[in-house]
């Protein structure tokens, strides 16, 4: 019972309110929405992708595209810029491995509950994640891009990941 009213909470809010604030633009983000570097790295160790990603009360993310080298190290903060705590509109940035269902792994994370950020089963299909986040807090994580591929990323709180989602293009 207390899943469905969550459930149906999400829905309503997702048809309630719409997010028309266009993602501010910085010299690492394009107006596609994808990050990018000034100049590309010379080898695939020199320089990180710093990834400047926003999560809304909205449920949007402000990034749907990252693009690195394979080995290189990424840089994903992650800031909940709405005003809702995490148990509430928690956001979390969860990089999937290669081949996850979305879907599958939404369900599985929600039984994982808040006690666990939503990761379910100790984070044997993610590559990498931060922390949950309430309103105003902000996590960062560094790791290393995966083989070349294209890699999902999703919010891994109940009923987010079909609009807070977007890909990690490894070449």
């Amino acid at each position: 019972m207390k899943k469905m009213f969550l459930m149906a909470s999400v829905a309503l809010m997702v048809a309630s309110c719409g997010d028309n604030k266009k993602p501010e633009e910085s010299a690492q983000t394009t107006e596609q929405g994808a990050v990018s570097q000034d100049t590309p790295a010379a080898s695939q160790n020199t320089e990180a992708v710093n990834v400047a990603l926003e999560g809304t009360d909205q449920m949007t993310f402000n990034i749907k595209e990252i693009k690195a080298k394979a080995g290189q190290t990424i840089n994903v903060t992650l800031k909940h810029v709405g005003n809702m705590p995490k148990d509430k509109m928690g956001h979390n940035f969860v990089l999937l491995k290669k081949g996850v269902d979305v879907a599958a792994f939404g369900m599985e994370a929600m039984k994982a509950g808040l006690d666990k950020d939503y990761i379910p089963n100790d984070g044997a299909d993610v590559i990498a994640h931060t922390k949950l986040l309430g309103g105003g807090e902000t996590d960062t994580i560094s790791f290393k891009a995966p083989e070349p591929g294209t890699y999902e990323y999703i919010c891994s709180y109940p009923g987010h990941f079909s609009l807070m989602r977007g890909v990690l293009i490894v070449e």
